[in-house]
């Protein structure tokens, strides 16, 4: 007696090879991914690290919980990673920056420089404003931004990650269930 062919079967068997193409794919974007995360957190570390940038020590002189209280968990720790560079950047350095000229922002600050050339506080105060905000600016771009491109990165790979694991698992079973229809 000749065997009947299954319409099902055919689609089966499709269904099953593109999971295994996929199962492929999200791999190869988990790999990738991955590798992107490692490079974003370990380049932004070692980056920082070698600037030794730190924390005060909590509670000390010009660094109390009055004036700063996020960043006393951080105290005398040293800057090293996306995290410690924004909270650097935004709460210790932006808020010396508040204190130089009265609250005005360089930009302000260099306008009236411009207008009076002579006035030596504003010149300082333009130089100390531009250095501030070129340090916080780096913190933020090159620390904090790179690393948080990182963290979505090893978010995609894990993703893609247990994506390909239950792929192959359907797809296994697929396999297993037509060899047995």
């Amino acid at each position: 007696m000749a065997q009947k062919h299954h319409p099902n079967k055919t689609f089966e068997k499709v269904f099953i090879a593109l999971g295994g193409i996929l199962v492929v794919v999200l791999l190869v974007i988990g790999s990738l991914a991955w590798y992107g995360y490692t490079f974003a957190t370990n380049s932004v570390h070692d980056e920082l690290v070698s600037q030794k940038i730190f924390f005060p020590e909590a509670g000390s002189a010009g660094f109390t919980a009055e004036e700063y209280p996020t960043l006393q968990q951080y105290g005398g720790q040293q800057v090293d990673s996306g995290v410690k560079a924004k909270a650097y950047a935004n709460e210790y350095i932006g808020h010396h920056l508040t204190k130089i000229a009265g609250g005005k922002t360089y930009s302000e600050v260099s306008a009236l420089a411009m207008v009076d050339p002579t006035n030596t506080t504003l010149a300082s105060q333009k130089a100390t404003l531009f250095q501030g905000e070129t340090l916080r600016g780096l913190l933020l771009g090159d620390g904090y931004s790179f690393w948080l491109f990182g963290q979505i990165g090893m978010y995609v790979a894990l993703a893609s990650f247990a994506g390909a694991a239950i792929l192959l698992v359907v797809s296994t079973l697929g396999w297993i269930h037509l060899r047995r229809v």
